[in-house]
């Protein structure tokens, strides 16, 4: 790059106005401080276009003068895909880029733009009826272009599929400015490749989503929403076969927590009250949907047969939305519990999901072995293969001593069993820049060439988001 910080922010402003351009490192905090807070580089500046014609102007005169755009929805990317790693890059926030263009229950979709928040997606849809059904714990801050950009999954992939599944067509502003016009809501379309699916889970790489059209389903009636106490993962397994056997389509949800992710939370008062039904090895939540004309009672009759085949030991129904609640914050709050016991070693992986018990087994004794006293806190998707398989540091010891000597220990030996297993190292947050040399550790080296080589067709100056996923 060889304009100056100064020149580009002339630039930008020339473009936008200055009041759409933030040039002052004290104001870019937001925009910089990303939720792990492991990434910590400057920005050039932090632009703030109003509509897609802005950001096509930007992006012609980035490419132009080979200034990196690095683009950003709701900054709550687990991997830095969305923050600078060179320090010297502009940040596009599409934050701006807020409107539902159109919600169509007839043909099932909504058309949303990059900017709205998630949430206020799932509002516009069930406004009309419909749900939009991708649920993240940052729901109240991701937006729908970050959540494209990195193929988001959440906890209703098992019933629904995750972002690439749930969307149709993208619109995207390419490296040179041209827009990609890809909006459709057709469920055939054989004209030639699938370009959507390149852009989503491209992490702004290949071009800047600004809007797309998205799959909506019929509202619930309600939820059938339990907490039940399994003795070990293969219990939680067999479990999950059972349910799926019984619910079909209708299990939205099957997450596998351990005691140890309750007892953090009981002890530093982030629930108020037990949502389980009394301590076990593991808990699984389930949650299955109820669609008009359904007859009620369906996970109750199913968990009365798992009790009698002694695939549980006990279980708690939800009785009212304050229950459920309770039971999904406990879940939702995995990740941020481990921090209030200090230091944490924590990765995105996914298995077979017939894999899962050996994943859990054999990766908690090689830590184990490694850094005796670590605790093991894997939870995470049972029923798409998805475990966040985490680790906090053991109690009572210096956090920053134990990373500096385990954090890249750990790391080698979780990955190793999961590619020992079958599995993927990054399964729903994507590559960004923490990943990028474990990604050319572990892919196919033909898959890396034709990534490389879509990369530089479609971004042959490398403006968009430099360094990150291919490095």
């Amino acid at each position: 790059m060889s304009l100056s910080a100064n020149a580009i922010v002339t630039g930008l402003s020339s473009i936008l106005g200055a009041d759409a351009v933030i040039a002052e490192a004290e104001r870019m905090g937001a925009y910089l401080n990303e939720p792990r807070k492991r990434f910590h580089r400057a920005a050039a500046a932090v632009a703030l276009p109003p509509n897609v014609e802005a950001v096509q102007a930007i992006a012609r005169w980035a490419n132009e003068n080979r200034v990196g755009l690095i683009p950003q929805g709701g900054n709550t990317g687990l991997v830095g895909a969305q923050v600078p790693l060179l320090g010297n890059e502009v940040i596009v926030s599409l934050a701006r880029l807020d409107r539902v263009r159109a919600v169509d229950t007839a043909a099932g979709v909504m058309t949303a733009e990059a900017g709205v928040i998630l949430e206020n997606a799932h509002k516009a849809a069930e406004a009309e009826g419909a749900m939009f059904p991708l649920w993240l714990a940052s729901q109240g801050s991701a937006r729908i272009g970050g959540v494209l950009s990195s193929n988001a999954g959440g906890v209703n992939v098992l019933a629904y599929g995750n972002a690439r599944e749930l969307t149709m067509g993208v619109e995207a502003v390419l490296a040179d400015g041209r827009i990609y016009n890809g909006l459709n809501a057709l469920k055939k379309d054989n004209t030639g490749y699938d370009l959507k699916d390149l852009l989503i889970g491209a992490e702004g790489t290949l071009g800047i989503i600004t809007a797309a059209t998205l799959k909506l389903y019929p509202l619930p009636e309600d939820y059938e929403t339990a907490l039940v106490n399994i003795g070990s993962p293969e219990a939680a397994l067999d479990l999950f076969q059972l349910l799926k056997g019984r619910a079909g389509g209708r299990l939205n949800a099957f997450e596998i927590i351990p005691q140890i992710g309750l007892d953090i939370q009981l002890r530093h008062a982030m629930l108020d009250a037990d949502p389980s039904a009394g301590p076990s090895p593991w808990h699984a939540l389930i949650e299955v949907s109820r669609l008009t004309g359904n007859v009620p009672g369906l996970l109750q009759s199913a968990l009365e047969a798992a009790f009698e085949a002694e695939l549980i030991s006990d279980a708690v129904i939800a009785e009212s939305l304050a229950d459920r609640t309770r039971m999904w914050s406990f879940r939702e709050q995995m990740s941020e519990c481990q921090s209030k016991e200090g230091a944490s070693i924590k990765h995105d992986v996914s298995v077979p999901i017939a894999a899962i018990p050996r994943l859990i087994a054999e990766g908690s004794a090689a830590a184990e072995r490694l850094a005796p006293g670590i605790r093991p806190v894997p939870f995470g998707h049972m029923g798409d293969g998805n475990i966040h398989f985490n680790f906090s540091q053991p109690a009572g010891v210096d956090g920053k001593a134990f990373m500096a000597r385990y954090d890249e220990a750990v790391h080698e030996v979780i990955y190793e069993v999961v590619l020992k297993l079958g599995g993927s190292v990054s399964a729903e947050h994507g590559i960004g820049q923490l990943k990028t040399g474990l990604l050319k550790q572990v892919k196919d080296p033909v898959a890396l060439e034709m990534m490389r080589a879509i990369k530089t067709a479609l971004d042959p100056n490398g403006i968009l988001n430099p360094g990150k996923m291919l490095g």
